[in-house]
């Protein structure tokens, strides 16, 4: 959403459709825009009206379906333009233009919504808003929102109501992890709430001097509880002033100047635009100052300023939103040469973990220094117990360096997937530490898993690759792993970077232990040459394609390997099912002869990782273990392992590196060849169907 000065409807809408495009990485099966349906210059004229255009697919079909329209005119001006977007992942209702966001209130499209994340209350709602006579059009949750925004509008009890305020007594009947924006045209004004568990950030831009760089955080007098007491809700008032227009420069200087500050707008009446969106990809093209929104805020534009409410007052709470400089640009969320960000992200990682290790790792005198842990690293080392939770690939990073952890800490490690923690309730202690891994910081699950630790008393700490998200400013204390933008769906770079954030943990947390010293300067030696070591590996991309060539028309893939290892096969069986569509399935090589042995045979493609560590004897008796089931094993090995190259028909020789990093150059071949596969069978490898990159929901 933006406010534009004297911009063209077309230019409107190709800033809402390249943002789009920039977020379509975190759904993409439908997409649609909510513009004024006016051809005139003159914004009473044009309030009276939306128009919505929706389409089933990706954002490229909406822009096609856009430019079919015969009805508008893309090259009438506005000086104040209020538009909204959304590109969407599927929860509730199929892909399809009826489903798509935005959402109305009615055939007059007097109110519009999108929204991301669940409403888990929204059967209810419906059924209550069903028996008021709102009929519903679709099959999402996101409809009933802008029905109860219509249904609370028509039922106020004056008409001196705020729609800020109307939207605040909307999201107290909302139960779920959501973020919302609720469109008024008729009245010009734009209110965005982050109800929980989705990013939610605005991007300011002008010319001039704003009037602050803070925003004071309002709060309501007095709350609400239930559907039943909807008609008496409207007794309650919120706590805020408002100024009257944009260029009433006037009426605001006579405000008392607590109440001056409450609204966020441009000194000497020029003009300002403001961003909403789940991510700053979409909004560094036009302005790098941001303003990160809390749990519970509730941000609005009326008369062109900007000011940010609380629907609740908790234990803690900063009192104002500062607004952000990103060091974002905007060539790093281009492609440049190749031909999809994921393949971008694979040859990116060379660079990716030394900006983790950056200013970390000092390696002339084998110094681990981590900033986000100073001030708690001597509760960390008195602690009784680590618990990684993660999901998907960062839970991968977890089983990857839990065995590293273990034997620097002599600490005992759990590693658990988000999901499951909480429905067991698991067990947390004051005295336990809890590592919250997640690319995104705002995955759902582990955000959930958080609270509950947190409740519990644990010191957390998260490990993130983006400044500010939610775990990142939830957690105590934390770790950015610095990796850069990762816009592919399947997580390459992210990975590698967490791995090495987390045994740089492990390095620090033993600094001043004798007795591994040796061990620790082998490590840290292995870090320093691992950017080299994997440039190596990525020399190797021609013949892994080769590789995938041979085993594209396949139905399934097994990846067995242990130790160390164990994790790389759980990581590449991930990346192949999520972007080929196989079947692959990542096998400890220990239970070889507990099952899984039944799958092999002459057909089956199995990749074996054998690497010279301490299960490299244990390795070798399984790939003998295939070999004499009639199965023709691919194994990922040490290119200076000469038996092993000689007794198998098909290698892949990585480089060797210290035991505890070898999973980072082994697991590079297994992304490239997913990509590769993922091209030959012709897929979109950056968007894969059914997925988004930032899981917000449960």
């Amino acid at each position: 959403m933006c406010l534009i000065p004297l911009l063209t409807r077309r230019e409107i809408l190709e800033i809402l459709i390249k943002g789009l495009q920039r977020l379509e990485y975190r759904g993409y099966d439908s997409a649609g825009v909510g513009i004024d349906g006016g051809n005139s210059k003159d914004w009473e004229t044009n309030a009276k009206s939306i128009q919505l255009i929706k389409q089933r697919g990706k954002v490229k079909a909406l822009d096609e379906e856009i430019h079919k329209q015969q009805d508008i005119d893309l090259d009438v001006e506005f000086d104040v333009h209020l538009g909204i977007a959304h590109t969407r992942w599927a929860t509730h209702g199929v892909p399809s233009p009826i489903n798509s966001h935005p959402h109305r209130s009615d055939k007059t499209n007097e109110f519009i919504v999108i929204h991301n994340g669940i409403v888990t209350n929204y059967k209810d709602l419906r059924k209550f808003l069903d028996s008021k006579g709102y009929e519903f059009e679709s099959e999402t949750d996101t409809e009933t929102i802008a029905k109860l925004v219509k249904y609370m509008y028509d039922n106020r009890e004056n008409d001196d109501i705020s729609f800020t305020t109307l939207v605040e007594r909307v999201t107290q009947q909302l139960v779920g992890t959501s973020c919302l924006c609720v469109l008024h045209l008729a009245g010009g004004t734009l209110s965005y709430c982050r109800l929980g568990g989705s990013p939610m950030l605005i991007g300011v831009r002008s010319d001039h001097k704003l009037s602050t760089d803070h925003i004071p955080v309002l709060y309501r007098s007095c709350k609400f509880k239930s559907l039943s007491q909807m008609l008496s809700l409207f007794k309650c008032t919120i706590t805020t002033v408002s100024c009257s227009t944009a260029k009433d420069k006037k009426g605001c200087s006579t405000l008392p100047r607590a109440a001056q500050d409450t609204c966020l707008f441009p000194v000497d009446e020029k003009a300002v635009e403001y961003y909403f969106a789940s991510d700053a990809s979409a909004v560094i093209e036009h302005t790098n100052r941001v303003i990160y929104l809390e749990d519970d805020d509730v941000a609005a534009v009326v008369d062109g300023r900007l000011s940010i409410h609380r629907i609740k007052r908790t234990a803690g709470d900063y009192p104002a939103r500062a607004i952000q400089t990103l060091q974002l640009e905007l060539q790093q969320l281009m492609k440049g040469n190749f031909s999809s960000f994921m393949q971008k992200e694979i040859f990116e990682q060379p660079e990716s973990v030394v900006n983790t290790m950056r200013g970390r790792v000092n390696f002339d005198n084998d110094t681990v220094t981590l900033g986000g842990l100073k001030d708690h690293i001597k509760e960390i080392q008195r602690c009784r117990r680590l618990i990684l939770i993660a999901c998907g690939t960062s839970y991968h990073a977890g089983v990857a360096t839990r065995q590293v952890l273990e034997e620097l800490t002599e600490l005992p490690v759990m590693v658990e997937l988000a999901s499951d923690f909480l429905d067991r309730n698991t067990p947390v202690f004051r005295d336990d530490v809890c590592f919250f891994i997640s690319q995104s910081g705002e995955t759902a699950d582990s955000l959930m898993a958080l609270r509950y630790c947190k409740e519990r008393g644990a010191l957390t700490v998260g490990i993130t690759n983006t400044v500010g998200s939610s775990i990142s400013r939830e957690t105590d204390c934390g770790v950015h792993i610095n990796a850069g933008p990762e816009i592919g769906v399947a997580s390459t770079k992210a990975y590698t970077s967490q791995f090495v954030a987390l045994v740089m943990f492990a390095l620090l947390m033993c600094d001043d232990r004798k007795s591994v010293q040796p061990r620790r300067r082998e490590i840290i030696h292995g870090l320093k040459v691992l950017p080299d070591l994997i440039k190596e590996v990525l020399s190797l991309d021609n013949e892994i394609r080769k590789l995938a060539e041979e085993l594209f028309q396949q139905k399934s893939v097994l990846i067995m390997g242990r130790g160390y290892n164990y994790a790389t096969c759980l990581e590449g069986a991930l990346k192949i099912k999520e972007i080929t569509y196989m079947h692959s399935e990542g096998i400890l090589a220990g239970e070889l002869k507990h099952g899984p042995l039944a799958l092999v045979d002459k057909v089956m493609p199995v990749i074996m990782i054998i690497m010279r560590d301490h299960t490299y004897v244990k390795c070798q008796n399984a790939l003998q273990q295939v070999v004499a089931r009639q199965g023709r094993p691919i194994v990922i090995c040490d290119e200076d392992d000469y038996e092993t190259i000689k007794n198998s028909s098909s290698t892949i020789k990585v480089p060797h590196c210290v035991d505890c990093l070898q999973g980072i150059l082994s697991v590079i071949p297994l992304q490239l060849l997913s990509f590769h596969l993922a091209v030959l069978r012709g897929y979109d490898v950056d968007c894969p169907r059914n997925l988004a990159k930032s899981v917000t929901v449960e």
